[in-house]
């Protein structure tokens, strides 16, 4: 389905990221893994990848300048970029009522990380995907972004400002790149298993079809986003039912 084709994944190196670099390798694209300070982890992943030609770099996404320099290097090397993944994130469990919990320096650095990473990411790649004839953006959100609930305020606020620039963008760049979203909902990952296992519990109940979403749940999700030829500007779910829930 890919074959031929270049895929870059930031926040690669665990969960979500991983799961979705995978998914695009098995598709047959060559995958740029991106990762901000777990070298050995993103490796790991790298060597895990069916097919050649996939690499690790380090950057930031909050790091404009360190992302141009990635940009170059893979117009340099893989010569061409088709498939952008925005996984990268950031958050912290503070429960909403905790007001004073939710501090300054938080808040900021979910924002810079969320929103405003996602949007350098793109502004890099945006030219290289053109000149490769076109492609697709895939932003990572969250069911938090409608349901108002997850770690903390902050981040719920995070992947609602997400869902509308990738709205923002679908139009912006139309008809050349596609800007979808992905919105899981909470999934079984290293982050989550952190959580207080009474909340956890809570909102698996919550969810119609009573399961956590797994990592390779939304990298399929996101491979299936890619290949929509006449979509942009949406956001799929992979949240079982939340939003019905109770």
């Amino acid at each position: 389905m890919l074959e031929g084709k270049v895929a870059l994944v930031t926040g690669a190196s665990r969960g979500i990221g991983a799961a979705t670099a995978r998914a695009l390798a098995e598709a047959g694209a060559r995958i740029v893994l991106v990762h901000r300070d777990s070298a050995a982890a993103a490796e790991a992943v790298r060597i895990t990848l069916p097919g050649p030609g996939h690499r690790v770099v380090q950057a930031s996404v909050t790091d404009s300048g360190a992302l141009a320099t990635i940009a170059e290097g893979v117009r340099a090397i893989e010569g061409r970029l088709d498939v952008l993944v925005n996984n990268a994130g950031t958050s912290k469990v503070v429960p909403h009522g905790d007001l004073d919990g939710l501090d300054d320096a938080t808040f900021d650095r979910i924002m810079a990380t969320n929103v405003r990473g996602a949007f350098a990411t793109i502004r890099a790649f945006r030219r290289l995907i053109d000149d490769s004839g076109g492609g697709a953006i895939v932003n990572i959100s969250s069911v938090a972004a409608k349901v108002a609930y997850g770690s903390n305020v902050a981040y719920c606020a995070s992947k609602a400002a997400l869902e509308t620039m990738t709205m923002s963008l679908a139009r912006a760049l139309a008809p050349s790149i596609r800007v979808l979203a992905v919105a899981p909902g909470l999934v079984d990952t290293e982050f989550t298993r952190g959580w207080d296992p009474a909340v956890r519990q809570r909102q698996i109940e919550a969810t119609p079809l009573k399961r956590l979403a797994t990592p390779e749940d939304v990298g399929a999700t996101v491979l299936a986003a890619v290949m929509l030829p006449d979509t942009t500007g949406a956001v799929i779910p992979v949240d079982g039912g939340r939003p019905l829930g109770t």
